[in-house]
C-alpha cells in the first residue's frame, strides 16, 4: 500500500491574502489550509503541504507563471492575474459576464467551464477548486453606483476588460493586486477599487473609505478565483494522490461559495460601522454595466484569438 502513494512530498501553496488557522481569518487561506488537512489525511501523509500567505512566497503576479514552469506546486489566485501572458485567462472577470454564484459555479460542468480547464491545462495549469467572488466598490468620496459615477476618479478593476469598462465609463485606471489597494487608498492615488467582498473586509479598505457599494443585489464584477496546482506536480503524483487532491477540491467548493456569499452580507456592516455609506448593486444599474461592456469590453476579448472567441461564446450561452 505504500508505494500506491508514493513517498511523501511536501507541496508549497502560496496566496496573496491574508494569513488565518482553519477556523477564522480570510476563507481563501482557511479553504488552503482545510485542503492540506483533509489530502495529508487521506493520503496517509503522502503528500504535506506548507502555506505562504500573504505573498510571504512570491508576488501575486509571479504565481502564474511559476505554476505553468513546475517552481510553484500550487496557488490560490485570481485567474485574470495571468491575462497579460494568457489572454484567455480573463474570461475568470469579465464585466457582466457572470451575475450570480448560481451562474458561475454553473461553469465547471458546463461547456465553458470544459473548454476553460482544457486551456488552461494546455499551458500548464490544472483547476482543483472552482471558486467564484463577488465583488463591490470601495470609494473614498459619493458612493459608485452607476457608470458616470467613476468619470473622472482614479479606480482599480482587477483585469484588462474590467479596465477597458471603467475607461469606457470616464475613470482613469489604475493596475494593481488587491493586497496593494489598502496602501494606494491611503495614499490619495487611488479614488476607488473594484474588489471582491472578501479583499474588501481582510485587506480593511473601510479604513479609508467613505463610501462602498455592495453586491447584496447582484455584481457586474464576479472573479474566478481558482485554487489551482501545476500540471508539471501534478503529473507527477500517483494515481491515488491525483483523486485526492481533485475530490477534497471538489468538496471545499461548497465551503467556499457559503463563505463568499456571508462576506457579501459581512461587508455592508462593517463598512456602516466604520462610518461609509453604503448602497447596493441593482438591476437598473447592472443593466446599465452590462451594456457598456458589451459596446468594447466582450468584444475585445472575443477578437484576440480562437480560443477566447469559443470561452466568450460559451460563457454567452450560461447567461439567463
Amino acid at each position: 500500500m505504500q508505494s500506491a502513494w508514493a513517498q511523501p512530498n511536501n507541496l508549497k501553496i502560496s496566496h496573496q491574502f491574508p494569513g488565518g488557522s482553519i477556523s477564522e481569518g480570510d476563507f481563501r487561506d482557511r479553504l488552503c489550509r482545510m485542503f492540506a488537512a483533509d489530502v495529508e489525511r487521506r493520503t496517509r501523509g503522502g503528500l504535506k503541504f506548507s502555506i505562504y500567505p500573504g505573498s510571504s512566497l512570491m508576488g501575486a503576479n509571479a504565481q502564474f507563471p511559476a505554476l505553468r514552469n513546475g517552481s510553484l506546486d500550487m496557488a490560490l489566485v485570481p485567474l485574470s492575474y495571468a491575462g497579460a501572458e494568457a489572454p484567455e485567462a480573463n474570461i475568470g472577470l469579465m464585466p457582466g459576464l457572470v451575475t450570480s454564484y448560481e451562474q458561475g459555479f454553473a461553469w465547471k460542468n458546463a461547456a465553458v467551464g470544459k473548454e476553460l480547464s482544457r486551456i488552461l491545462n494546455e499551458q500548464g495549469l490544472v483547476i482543483v477548486s472552482w471558486i467564484w467572488q463577488a465583488g463591490g466598490v470601495a470609494s473614498r468620496g459619493k458612493p459608485l453606483l452607476h457608470p458616470e459615477d467613476v468619470a473622472g476618479l482614479k479606480v482599480r478593476g482587477g483585469s484588462h476588460e474590467m479596465d477597458r469598462l471603467l475607461t469606457d465609463a470616464g475613470a482613469t485606471v489604475v493596475n494593481m493586486p488587491s493586497n496593494e489597494i489598502a496602501a494606494a487608498m491611503r495614499a490619495g492615488t487611488l479614488d476607488a477599487a473594484l474588489t471582491s467582498s472578501t479583499s474588501l473586509i481582510s485587506f480593511r479598505l473601510a479604513e479609508s473609505a467613505r463610501a462602498l457599494t455592495t453586491a447584496r443585489g447582484g455584481a457586474y464584477w464576479f472573479m474566478f478565483e481558482p485554487l489551482l496546482m501545476s500540471r508539471t506536480v501534478f503529473d507527477r503524483l500517483s494515481k491515488q494522490q491525483q483523486a485526492a487532491v481533485m475530490a477534497v477540491g471538489a468538496e471545499l467548493e461548497a465551503f467556499a461559495l457559503k463563505a463568499a456569499r456571508n462576506d457579501d452580507a459581512t461587508v455592508a456592516s462593517v463598512y456602516a460601522k466604520a462610518g461609509a455609506q453604503v448602497v447596493d448593486m441593482n438591476a437598473e444599474a447592472l443593466r446599465k454595466w452590462q451594456a457598456v461592456a458589451r459596446t468594447n469590453a466582450w468584444r475585445e476579448f472575443g477578437e484576440r484569438n480562437a480560443n477566447c472567441a469559443r470561452l466568450l461564446a460559451l460563457a454567452e450561452q450560461t447567461i439567463v
